[in-house]
């Protein structure tokens, strides 16, 4: 159990971990109440949700390099207390217009996208601070309790919001209370970023004003054949696996035949899979590449399998397992993209990582919609799950192959020289796929 949660044993992660617990909590709140406002306000139109999703979404595509070099030139500590001002504004905003019946579809358009360009600019801070508060020995297991703190709040969150809006009567105005007090959430993570001992941080130095940073960030990347390999295999799986909001809905109704408690109940117990690999992770040692790619052939396999199932109880007690080989691949790209890089590189890459990552989703989401419509509910799995594992699998396959055409050069240069299978001599580490 210590070993598990040995992060902890830092002062400053300790803080960081109990304020995000909170917001992360009211994030989920949010999410619910927000999407129950606009159907409220929109007259039940699925076209003013998706809009107001692609909205929120849409800074962390268009920003993402720039708040990775943000991460990189200042401070992340300050950066992210700005971050979450920059999140609470508009979600206190929205929750007032809601409290006061002046709410309207535009408004939340406008705040959603308002509120998207603070997340933009947060990802990539918060995702390379880790390594400053814990350092490299405990990072891997600092990234499985954020993740697991991530799900415990995806379990309480939708639970605690939904019985506060039948509470308050389930209209607009009952949205807004929940709406408003995940906005006063951040304030929690304000506060434990304040109260942290800044002589125990280890950032990195910052990155000098100059043209060019954003494209050194890329060149970087297209460097490093390893991280190469991480990023496409969390495009593959992020853009056609990661879709279970559009697959689980598709399941329930069209195949399975049930209501929208059968959904949600879904999307819980894959929430406790998730919880479940985060724990898991949390305990696992560094990550290597072979985890990586070994944890997305395992998800996609599990994927396909579960849109075969003939049962919504097969289905159902199937979930968990996709879960946790979602978490157990995010987690393991996570720690091994930020474990791989350069310090004065994490931010960038950290924001090249979350720009693949959510960034897909805009793509296959809708394709997926379109195979679901047209060959059957099943498909999105099966097809999703399937395109997702070609594309790990020939990634692997070309990574490997470069890997050995370096080791032969190494070797026709130097004959007799011993050569461990590592990408770069900055990358010393094990975390070859071959080796």
């Amino acid at each position: 159990m210590r070993q598990t949660f040995r992060a902890l044993s830092v002062r400053n992660y300790r803080r960081y971990a109990s304020g995000a617990l909170v917001s992360n909590v009211g994030t989920w709140m949010q999410r619910v109440a927000q999407d129950w406002l606009v159907l409220q306000l929109s007259g039940g139109s699925g076209t003013a949700l998706g809009i107001t999703t692609g909205l929120q979404f849409l800074p962390m595509l268009l920003l993402s390099p720039l708040a990775g070099l943000v991460a990189d030139r200042f401070s992340k500590q300050r950066v992210l207390i700005a971050t979450q001002v920059a999140m609470a504004v508009p979600a206190i905003a929205l929750g007032v217009l809601a409290i006061s019946g002046r709410a309207e579809t535009w408004h939340v358009y406008v705040l959603a996208l308002l509120f998207g360009v603070g997340t933009a600019f947060d990802a990539p801070a918060r995702q390379s601070f880790v390594v400053e508060m814990v350092g490299h020995d405990d990072l891997t297991n600092a990234v499985g309790l954020n993740s697991a703190s991530f799900n415990l709040a995806r379990i309480l969150g939708p639970a605690i919001a939904g019985l506060m809006i039948a509470a308050l009567g389930s209209d607009a105005e009952a949205t807004g209370w929940v709406i408003a007090l995940n906005g006063l959430s951040y304030f929690g993570v304000v506060g434990s970023l304040v109260s942290m001992r800044t002589a125990e941080l280890s950032p990195a130095d910052p990155v000098g004003r100059g043209k060019g940073s954003v494209r050194e960030g890329l060149r970087y990347v297209r460097s490093r054949p390893d991280l190469m390999l991480v990023l496409t295999v969390v495009f593959f799986v992020g853009t056609w696996g990661l879709n279970f909001q559009l697959t689980s809905a598709l399941m329930a109704t069209e195949v399975f035949d049930k209501g929208a408690s059968e959904y949600g109940l879904l999307s819980s117990v894959m929430a406790v899979g998730s919880l479940a690999g985060a724990l898991l992770a949390a305990r696992r040692g560094r990550p290597t590449l072979r985890v990586v790619v070994g944890a997305a052939v395992a998800f996609c396999v599990t994927e396909i399998v579960a849109g075969l199932l003939p049962t919504y109880l097969t289905f159902t007690l199937w979930l968990p397992l996709l879960g946790l080989t979602a978490l157990t691949v995010i987690t393991a790209a996570n720690a091994t993209m930020q474990l791989a890089v350069a310090p004065e590189m994490r931010g960038r890459v950290a924001a090249l990582y979350m720009m693949i990552f959510m960034g897909g989703t805009p793509i296959g989401a809708p394709i997926l919609g379109w195979v679901g419509d047209a060959f059957g509910a099943r498909w999105t799995l099966i097809g999703g799950g399937g395109v997702a594992l070609l594309g790990t699998l020939v990634a692997a396959a070309l990574y490997t192959r470069r890997h050995d055409l370096v080791v032969r050069a190494h070797l026709g240069r130097h004959p007799g020289f011993d050569v461990h299978p590592r990408v770069e001599p900055e990358a010393s580490r094990s975390d070859s796929l071959v080796g």
